[in-house]
């Protein structure tokens, strides 16, 4: 995050006045409106009036408490309760005293519960010191490093706090579609030339050709389709990779437009279609949703007949066509692999670009040697591990050149 230095936008209230004076501190108004732009980089809708109902709120309050300032700028500044997970982590991320820079440092002489992220910290918060005068700051010591190594962990070895606690990372991962060349062109200061803009800029100055107008072709969203597969072997990553689908869904720009959505399927036993149970705006109920809607979860593996029916009844109509394909497995077929190549042979031809996502691919000493995943390789353009909030971010960003 950026350091306290925003200036105060015209217009707003003076609350806070005279706090620095009674503490002897900096004027804290700057920091908590830079808090806001923080927020709003972050992807929140933060307005003007947003920021001046969080000073007044804290006008009432005590800046001074971490829980009322927490509480404060969550109820004035998330429009949506999407913002939640994004606001947690940027309030936690922002408010560390142990970061550089000009800060607020707020107090908490209640002492609330530790919360769940200074629970991955080895030590937790660190405890009271009676040698010390004047109320103790609630420090998160670590907590910029313990999300570093969270981004690195393995999916299936995390606690519950630390599920939690990823759940509000992963809503911070911002999704960019890939783009493909549109047979549309667009006004552009270089390219081919454009006749039709030139003759008409010709028209308007009497005949006289002053300046050859250009042309470039326009960049549209290309779809993106996300198989993730539900049997029992991919329990441990199913949940994590479920909600990081809910984010490419809500958050992929193009998602409402006919040649840049993104589809949402499980394989197991059957093929199941879940893109409208994930469109909804919460996590929870959109999870919920979808795991109503899946009969075979935790069950066995049949990814050539999964893939057959995803090709039949949805590739061949237009949804893989040109389409940027992502393949969550481990790669065990109980079923024919040959079939399974087959299918993926057939894939290939209409999509754009494969792409396997494999949770066991980036652990030491992995080999591809499932059936599936030999029968596979040959069809794919790239393998990529994914077992890590690291590894999903890098996805993303092959996703977005693909």
């Amino acid at each position: 995050m950026a350091g306290f230095g925003a200036a105060t936008p015209p217009g707003l209230p003076a609350p806070l006045a005279g706090l620095a004076g009674e503490r002897g501190d900096a004027d804290p108004v700057p920091g908590l409106v830079g808090f806001a732009a923080a927020l709003r980089h972050a992807g929140l809708a933060v307005t003007t009036d947003r920021v001046a109902a969080f000073l007044t709120a804290l006008d009432k309050l005590d800046v001074t408490s971490k829980p009322q300032t927490y509480w404060a700028g969550r109820l004035t500044l998330c429009a949506d309760p999407d913002d939640v997970g994004r606001y947690d982590a940027a309030f936690e991320a922002w408010f560390e005293p142990s970061r550089g820079g000009h800060r607020v440092l707020v107090e908490d002489q209640r002492r609330p519960p530790p919360s769940q992220l200074a629970a991955l910290t080895q030590g937790g918060p660190e405890q009271d010191d009676p040698d010390q005068d004047g109320p103790e700051i609630t420090r998160l010591r670590v907590a910029a490093s313990a999300a570093e190594v969270l981004r690195h962990r393995d999916l299936a070895e995390l606690s519950p706090a630390e599920r939690e606690h990823l759940r509000a990372l992963l809503a911070l991962l911002r999704a960019e579609p890939p783009l493909r060349i549109s047979r549309r062109r667009r006004p552009a200061g270089r390219g081919t030339p454009d006749p039709g803009r030139t003759l008409r800029a010709a028209l308007r100055n009497h005949g006289e050709i002053r300046e050859l107008r250009r042309r470039a072709p326009r960049r549209r969203p290309r779809r993106v389709v996300l198989l993730i597969d539900v049997s029992g072997s991919m329990a441990p990553y199913a949940d994590t990779l479920m909600r990081f689908a809910h984010v490419v869904v809500r958050r992929m720009p193009g998602t409402g437009s006919s040649s840049g959505s993104v589809e949402v399927f499980t394989i197991g036993t059957r093929l199941t279609r879940i893109t409208r149970e994930l469109r909804h705006r919460d996590a929870e109920r959109a999870l919920s949703a979808a795991g109503r809607a899946i009969p075979d979860w935790s069950g066995g593996t049949r990814l050539g007949d999964a893939m057959r029916a995803f090709i039949d009844r949805w590739g061949q109509r237009g949804v893989a066509r040109r389409a940027v394909v992502v393949i969550f497995s481990d790669g065990w077929e109980r079923g024919d692999p040959g079939m399974l190549a087959e299918q993926l042979a057939r894939l290939h031809r209409l999509a754009h670009r494969i792409i396997w996502v494999n949770p066991h691919a980036g652990k030491d000493g992995y080999a591809p040697v499932q059936g599936g995943i030999v029968a596979a390789l040959p069809h794919l353009d790239e393998l990529l591990a994914g077992h890590s909030l690291a590894t999903l971010e890098r996805l993303l960003e092959v996703m977005a050149h693909a």
